[in-house]
């Protein structure tokens, strides 16, 4: 993630780079910044998504034209799941201005948020998996088990983001002498 911050630095326009050297003005600058990265990483992740939520809109279709109609209801607690999680991370402040107001954030409370992301990403990796299985899973017995997987998967989508939020409200860990 440090990547993508450096990038976001490095394509930083020469204004910005020029009131970076007036004082007050550089806390400034780098809070934008993160916030800019946090855009740019929350956009990737429900992207990533979306091409998921696709694939299972596009399983539901597969199952009405193949009269498979008991397994669609199924398959849109998963569907609707994932389009909640999507909407949370298109729509939640960027930045998080509690969490990025401090002109100085520690590494350590970045550290904390990056995780949260890279795991975003790995849970996307899951859900994909997940539906791969529906896939192979199609006209055996284990079709349900491979709905209800993604489903579960879904779901905890949503409480992943709702932890992200919390690391990222929580108060930075203090210091000891």
């Amino acid at each position: 993630m440090s990547d993508l911050f450096d990038r976001v630095l490095k394509d930083q326009d020469i204004i910005k780079k020029l009131i970076g050297k007036i004082p007050g003005f550089d806390g400034y600058i780098e809070r934008a910044n993160r916030r800019m990265t946090d855009k740019i990483v929350r956009e990737q992740i429900a992207n990533t998504f979306e091409e998921l939520w696709q694939r299972l809109s596009g399983l539901q279709v597969d199952f009405i034209n193949q009269g498979e109609i008991k397994y669609v209801d199924d398959l849109e607690a998963a569907a609707i799941k994932l389009r909640q999680f999507i909407e949370c991370i298109r729509t939640a402040a960027y930045g998080y201005s509690g969490f990025f107001d401090a002109v100085k954030v520690k590494e350590a409370d970045l550290e904390r948020v990056y995780k949260y992301d890279l795991a975003l990403f790995d849970l996307s990796e899951e859900v994909s998996r997940g539906i791969d299985n529906i896939e192979e899973s199609i006209g055996t017995d284990g079709l349900p088990a491979a709905i209800r997987n993604v489903v579960t998967l879904a779901k905890k989508c949503l409480k992943d983001f709702e932890k992200r939020s919390e690391v990222m409200m929580a108060p930075a860990e203090t210091e000891t002498d």
